[in-house]
C-alpha cells in the first residue's frame, strides 16, 4: 500500500481514486495544450509528465526511485544505477521509428518511478513520435495481451512490440478522441478500468 496525499489506507479505494484524478489531469494535460509545453524524450520531460499526473495524489510525483522493483519475474533496473541509466537513455538517437521504439523499451526497463511509468512512458513515446515522425499511437487499437507479452519480451527481442505500434500508428496526432481513448487504453493495460475517459470528461 504506497503512502498518498490524499490518506486513503484502502488499496482499491486508492487504485479508484488514483485512476479518476490522473484521469482529470491526463485530459486537462491535452485541453490546456501543456502537454505540448515538456521536454521531448529526456528523462525530464517524463518527470513532467508524471509530476503533472500524479502530485495531487504521491509526494513521489516526478522523482526517481529509491528502491528496487520487480513484476513478476523481471527485475526492473537497479535503483543504484538510475540516475546513470537515465542520462545514457537521454542520449539514445530518436530519428527514426526503430530508434524511438528502442529508447521506449530502455525506459520501461529503467522503470523511473514507484508507481504510474506505464502510463506516462506511452504518454512521453507519444510525444516523440509526434516530434520526429509526425505520428502517434491509436492506443485503442494495441490489445493488452499482445502489448504485455511484447513489452515483457522486448529485452530481447522488440521485433514484436515495433509491429504492434507500428500497426497502430495514426496522423490524428492532434485528435483528442484518439488521445482519450489512447489513455483509457493504456490504463486498461494496467488494470484500472471503472472510468472512462468520457465519464470525467465535462466538456
Amino acid at each position: 500500500m504506497l503512502q498518498n496525499k490524499l490518506g486513503i489506507t484502502n488499496e482499491i479505494e486508492l487504485s479508484k481514486e488514483e485512476e479518476r484524478i490522473t484521469k482529470i489531469k491526463a485530459l486537462e494535460l491535452f485541453d490546456s495544450n501543456k502537454i505540448n509545453e515538456f521536454e521531448v524524450g529526456t528523462f525530464n520531460g517524463l518527470s513532467q509528465i508524471h509530476k503533472y499526473l500524479f502530485e495531487d495524489i504521491y509526494e513521489f510525483a516526478g522523482k526517481v526511485r529509491g528502491e528496487n522493483l520487480a513484476k513478476g519475474n523481471f527485475r526492473f533496473a537497479s535503483a543504484m544505477y538510475l540516475e546513470d541509466i537515465l542520462l545514457k537513455i537521454d542520449k539514445m538517437p530518436q530519428n527514426t521509428f526503430e530508434d524511438i521504439i528502442k529508447k521506449y523499451i530502455e525506459m520501461n526497463i529503467a522503470h523511473p518511478f514507484r508507481e504510474g511509468n506505464g502510463r506516462s512512458t506511452r504518454i512521453w513515446l507519444d510525444l516523440i513520435l509526434k516530434k520526429e515522425l509526425n505520428k502517434v499511437v491509436d492506443w485503442s487499437k494495441v490489445s493488452k495481451e499482445e502489448y504485455l507479452l511484447a513489452m515483457e519480451r522486448s529485452p530481447i527481442k522488440d521485433t514484436e512490440i515495433k509491429l504492434l505500434i507500428e500497426k497502430a500508428l495514426t496522423d490524428k496526432i492532434g485528435d483528442r478522441e484518439v488521445y482519450m481513448k489512447g489513455i483509457d487504453a493504456s490504463y486498461q493495460y494496467e488494470g484500472y478500468n471503472t472510468y472512462t475517459m468520457k465519464s470525467i470528461d465535462t466538456k
